[in-house]
């Protein structure tokens, strides 16, 4: 194993924060802090991690943050720093490359976000505009057109090559939790904690559609993917509830009931017609969308917080308040492998573009990196 440090300044952290409400994840918990799987390990960061991302154009490289600010850019197996990121003043709380890898962007409580030109290794430019702290940020899937949610209850789309704002997306009624493009790039979908899902029509910035009442969730959203056809999105919330929502009509077409607790992760399959859903109930659950029932319910000896369908495959990581990572078979619901490394709550995890690693990142301020190559992974 390799491990790595990066950063020179030590930053006061205040240990009382915490992200993303999980009030949960701070129960005490006796971890394994002998047993460790990860083949290189980044431990640069001086506070709590919360968001880690791949570049899908370069195997090797990696970007974390977290902390009062801190976010790096590095590279699975190397020990020297690729960037140190510098310019946030607090919790880095997303990031993500664009489709083509070029550019780079974080987001941040100080409610600014930064894109970076990973050719370069330059700030290409900072978006401003919401006055509440950035939940999330997503990039067009054909372009270099980037929304962000925020605190604020509103949403914000900027043109990153050309460095101006495009549009805000104003409606809901708490703050904006999740979101993204439909994979066709025509329509943004935003969850709130005011339990409401907003369709959009970037061009203008009007609402399309407004899904809430009865037949949706009575607690607020935490999550979302949508369909690779972009005609459904799933959303999940805190009141355990799943729903499936037809994007063009606005209508909930059908509710995915098998949890029991607060749904913090979705992930839908690039090859099947399946869903997987985690929880702090302590279950990942695998859904046959087609049919809307359950296939698998995977058994966790802690809350789910994270999920990633690993490329085309068949298989599924899940990151867990116990701080392990595990490798399931979609297709049996049989747990294959259980990565140890962390010492704390995993946040967040991410797969290498050439899918032979899976990067987690922890409230133990560490970034593990964990080989799957062995698995062969195979298009189903």
């Amino acid at each position: 194993m390799s491990i790595i440090a990066g950063g020179d300044e030590v930053n006061d952290w205040d240990e009382g924060e915490i992200l993303h409400d999980r009030e949960y994840l701070r129960r005490d918990i006796q971890l394994d802090d002998e047993h460790d799987d990860s083949v290189h390990k980044f431990t640069g960061h001086t506070g709590e991690l919360y968001s880690v991302a791949c570049s899908p154009s370069d195997n090797s490289l990696v970007a974390t943050g977290g902390g009062i600010g801190d976010c790096y850019m590095w590279r699975i197996g190397q020990r020297d720093l690729v960037l140190d990121l510098k310019g946030h003043t607090d919790s880095v709380s997303t990031l993500a490359f664009s489709a083509d890898g070029n550019f780079f962007a974080s987001g941040s409580f100080d409610a600014i976000i930064q894109v970076w030109d990973t050719i370069s290794n330059t700030l290409k430019c900072t978006l401003e505009g919401p006055v509440g702290g950035i939940e999330w940020i997503r990039w067009h899937p054909k372009g270099h057109l980037i929304i962000a949610g925020s605190e604020d209850s509103t949403s914000w789309m900027w043109d990153a090559d050309r460095k101006t704002y495009l549009n805000m997306f104003s409606g809901h009624g708490s703050s904006v939790t999740c979101g993204d493009f439909t994979p066709d790039g025509k329509t943004i979908c935003t969850g709130s904690d005011d339990a409401t899902l907003r369709i959009w029509n970037p061009n203008t910035g009007e609402t399309i559609h407004v899904v809430n009442g009865d037949s949706y969730h009575a607690d607020g959203l935490t999550c979302m993917a949508i369909t690779s056809d972009s005609s459904i999105a799933i959303t999940g919330s805190k009141d355990a509830s799943v729903h499936m929502v037809n994007v063009s009509t606005g209508k909930v077409i059908s509710s995915l009931v098998g949890h029991s607790g607060s749904i913090e992760c979705i992930g839908i399959s690039e090859s099947h017609y399946w869903a997987a859903t985690g929880s702090e109930d302590k279950k990942l659950i695998i859904w046959d969308l087609q049919h809307h029932s359950p296939r698998h319910t995977c058994n966790h000896e802690e809350g789910v917080t994270c999920l990633q369908w690993l490329g085309s495959s068949k298989y599924i990581a899940t990151g867990c308040v116990d701080g392990k990572v595990r490798i399931w078979n979609g297709v049996s619901g049989v747990r294959l492998e259980t990565f140890h490394g962390h010492v704390a709550v995993i946040e967040a995890i991410a797969l290498s573009s050439d899918k032979n690693n899976i990067i987690s990142v922890s409230l133990d301020s560490t970034a593990c990196v964990f080989d799957i190559s062995n698995l062969k992974l195979q298009i189903m």
